[in-house]
């Protein structure tokens, strides 16, 4: 039997097991190989320090196909996972956009590439195997639902530095109340509806409130009721299908284990069971589940030589019974024994570290002709059409860009770094296969953390635990910690949103296309894939909070918020309106 035939038969399988109320297991219904041939999907293996980079994004469209965001191919996959051994249709993006978040309403396909962009295929090519897709000017980034939609997987845009003072979205301490969060969906089963998502049971609950959108504030047509046995971290309200069945994103969170799961409700509001979602080991990627119109759950995998699109197992549950997930155990304390000296370059607190991080993130500069290098730019080492030149910086000559550029193995102050860089040498580099090369500037994961931390040495991801301590209670984070993945990657912590996601700054080539930058993630989604909170030691006693005049130095920090709400009210108004290292 082939593998396609397989799947066929393991998803009729799923569905009776599902039907009978047994718990079902997760089937792989599409695989990709790697490559860039139709049935393969981009990805670039991990190597020491470095993440896999693939596939970024799944989700649904309304009649049960599944679109994949295939960024490393430049190119979105259009699939029917009830027939996987159909032809798929490829849509190539426009070549300026380098997106790393995908939704799909209608015949409009957003994408994120740090603001919402509408994309349309091409005229007259209705039918072909491969589309081109335009962008088009649409109100779609000014969509409500499109903008909360985004918001569900942390794509919006970051709160101003200002906020990191806000008391809601600080460090998540248990005194604090959990703040009521809006959302939009625009639903496959019932259209339009909000989502009010209210704190329940102390920390660990949550009621949902739905009702139509444009109702006003009337009755619910239903109310649903999460809770779970430790504590409850983000909460979104997903889809309605066709058969009226709710659908809920929800993480719970512990010190002992983390997980994340969707919690299915009848069309009366009942809690009928789980879809827990396998994040453990897993590489990380922004959109990882999707719910399709017929209430299929969709989870997306991806490994070092394929890539998997999961139909999740559901597990029935009792009624009014508190949710527990298997989720994923810490790494083992011992790993986390390694004292080493504390390296800095000066006397350090938090205000010092945000200031840094700040500055490496929205610092402009000009793309001189020795920054760019030559058109065609060198390959990478085993990628087709992958070269060393940073995404964000391809066709930005003699412009301005934001941010410092991700530059593999390479490690430096912010003023050495911008100084090479007018001076003419290479921005960035991102062929992490390549053995590193000091004729390029820029920071890589672990520099960048290494520099904000003011470190005289470049600490990589393996080594940060000799310097630092790990929080046993992830709520406990404070701005200037970090989330560090030994082996893998490491990202600076800034604050929790106001639904408590995750705020972190980090240099990525995939996630930040090639730079330093801010991105939101729930926060289960880092810790069942195996970060871990952890506070550098020569900040272990500083109580201090992060304050902001330093960051409005026209040097350091342009007016990058001064476009959007402040704080507390930006992220809900995405609710509302809407070593070598990596």
């Amino acid at each position: 039997m082939s593998f396609t035939s397989k799947s066929i038969v393991c998803a009729a399988i799923l569905l009776v097991a599902t039907a009978s109320g047994a718990a079902a297991a997760d089937v792989v219904v599409k695989r990709f190989v790697a490559g860039s041939g139709d049935n393969a999907a981009g990805i670039v293996d991990a190597s020491e320090d470095t993440e896999i980079d693939g596939p970024q994004a799944l989700t649904a469209g309304e009649h049960g196909e599944l679109y994949l965001l295939d960024q490393v191919n430049n190119r979105i996959v259009r699939f029917d996972p009830k027939r996987p051994a159909g032809d798929a249709t490829i849509f190539r993006l426009p070549g300026d956009l380098r997106p790393s978040d995908l939704i799909v309403r209608k015949s409009d396909i957003f994408v994120w590439d740090g603001s919402v962009r509408t994309l349309r295929p091409s005229a007259g090519s209705d039918g072909q195997p491969t589309r081109g897709l335009d962008e088009v000017s649409t109100r779609g980034a000014d969509d409500e639902t499109v903008v909360s939609a985004f918001a569900q997987m942390g794509s919006q845009p970051p709160s101003p530095a200002a906020d990191l003072l806000d008391a809601n979205t600080r460090a998540a301490a248990e005194r604090e109340p959990r703040p009521r969060v809006r959302q939009h969906v625009a639903s496959q089963g019932a259209g339009a509806v909000i989502a009010d998502v209210i704190p329940e049971n102390g920390d660990s609950g949550a009621r949902i409130e739905v009702r139509r959108d444009g109702g006003g504030d009337g009755k619910p047509i239903a109310q649903l009721h999460l809770r779970v046995r430790n504590r409850l971290g983000a909460v979104e309200f997903l889809e309605i299908d066709h058969g009226g069945r709710m659908y809920v994103f929800a993480e719970s969170l512990a010190s002992g284990s983390t997980g994340a799961f969707v919690a299915r409700y009848s069309a009366a509001g009942a809690l009928e069971g789980i879809y827990e979602l396998p994040l453990s080991n897993v590489p990380l990627s922004r959109r990882f589940v999707t719910v399709s119109a017929d209430g299929d759950v969709y989870f997306l995998r991806t490994e070092s030589k394929e890539v998997d699109v999961l139909a999740v197992g559901f597990r029935a549950l009792p009624r009014s019974k508190a949710i527990d997930v298997h989720g994923s155990a810490p790494a083992p304390a011992a790993a986390w024994s390694h004292p080493g000296p504390v390296t800095a370059l000066r006397p350090l607190t938090r205000q010092q570290v945000i200031e840094t991080a700040f500055a490496f993130a929205d610092i402009q500069w000009t793309v001189n002709p020795g920054a760019y290098g030559r058109d065609p730019d060198t390959a990478c080492t085993g990628f087709a059409g992958r070269v060393r030149r940073p995404d964000y910086l391809h066709g930005k000559l003699e412009q301005q860009v934001r941010g410092i550029p991700y530059c593999w193995g390479c490690f430096g102050t912010l003023d050495q770094i911008r100084g090479r860089l007018e001076h003419g040498t290479l921005a960035g580099n991102i062929c992490t296969h390549n053995a590193p090369t000091n004729s390029a500037a820029g920071v890589d994961c672990s520099a960048f953390v290494s520099a904000a931390w003011g470190l005289a040495s470049h600490f990589t991801t393996a080594a940060i635990p000799s310097i630092a301590s790990r929080v046993e209670n992830p709520a406990d984070l404070r701005p200037g910690d970090a989330l560090d993945k030994p082996g893998s990657h490491v990202m600076l912590f800034l604050r929790f949103t106001a639904d408590r996601k995750a705020e972190v700054m980090e240099s990525s080539p995939g996630g930040c296309n090639g730079r330093v930058c801010h991105n939101v993630y729930p926060l289960a989604s880092l810790l069942a894939r195996g970060y871990v909170p952890v506070r550098y030691r020569a900040l272990a006693n500083d109580a201090s909070e992060p304050r902001v005049a330093a960051l409005e130095e026209p040097e350091a920090r342009t007016k990058a918020g001064a476009h959007s709400k402040t704080g507390r009210e930006a992220h809900q108004t995405a609710h509302h309106r809407h070593g070598r290292h990596h």
